[in-house]
């Protein structure tokens, strides 16, 4: 039995709310239970040096979570004067993830940056955030195509990302704080809509598993994402 009753392919409730913030050209605030992530997407006319000049554009992510997303507080990155490791290997998986579905020459020179924000964390916040992130830049580049600024539609397919594990010898999907702290294996799978695998990220933590245990989860990351992918349309169809 999971600590929340679900069974192991349930996921928890999606809600992505669209417009969420009044100046990024495109926004939402999406939840998975409990877990709570902000995702702006701003577009700037403006390229990092080595992309300048190339006709072709760029999409990158920051994150970061607030000091009360969990239980305890947790001091500021910005006060501290530096990243954490965890903080930069998350907002790099948020940009390839993005950039894995964007032909950046139809972007043009043009720069997308999606900020995922922790509001509140029970597990998972890395795959809301990705998830989000490509329901904000959705809705940015709807902006741009709308105003003319570009004339093609740059992004390919939908992407969205879930975390999925073995608890207590079964495998589980989209694992909430209790499970993920106490998971035999944890695994997040960043997966395109059509079938194609952008990223896996899987990791025995209290016990080794085997192909068959992994692919099992691969095939529970890929119920989830199905739902995170409807979810999406959803939200960017309102």
């Amino acid at each position: 039995m999971r600590p929340s009753g679900r069974a192991p392919d349930e996921m928890r409730a999606i809600t992505i709310e669209t417009g969420y913030t009044k100046h990024a050209e495109g926004s939402c605030l999406i939840s998975f239970g409990e877990t709570k992530v902000l995702c702006t997407a701003s577009v700037e006319d403006r390229l990092p040096p080595w992309m300048r000049g190339k006709g072709e554009g760029w999409v990158t992510g920051e994150y970061s979570m607030l000091p009360r997303a969990t239980h305890t507080r947790s001091q500021r990155e910005a006060a501290k004067g530096k990243q954490s490791g965890r903080t930069q290997e998350i907002q790099r998986l948020i940009g390839r993830s993005l950039r894995a579905v964007v032909d950046m020459k139809k972007l043009g020179e043009h720069q997308i940056t999606l900020d995922c924000d922790v509001l509140q964390a029970d597990g998972g916040t890395r795959t809301a955030s990705i998830s989000g992130a490509w329901v904000a830049m959705r809705l940015a580049v709807d902006g741009l195509m709308k105003s003319g600024a570009i004339t093609q539609d740059p992004i390919k397919e939908k992407i969205a990302a879930i975390s999925c594990g073995i608890y207590k010898g079964t495998p589980v999907l989209d694992l909430d704080y209790p499970e993920d702290s106490n998971a035999d294996a944890d695994a997040n799978f960043v997966l395109i809509e059509g079938g194609t695998i952008a990223e896996a990220q899987a990791t025995a933590e209290g016990a080794p598993y085997d192909e068959e245990g992994f692919l099992r989860l691969l095939r529970l990351a890929q119920i989830g994402c199905a739902q995170i992918f409807k979810a999406q349309e959803e939200a960017t169809r309102k």
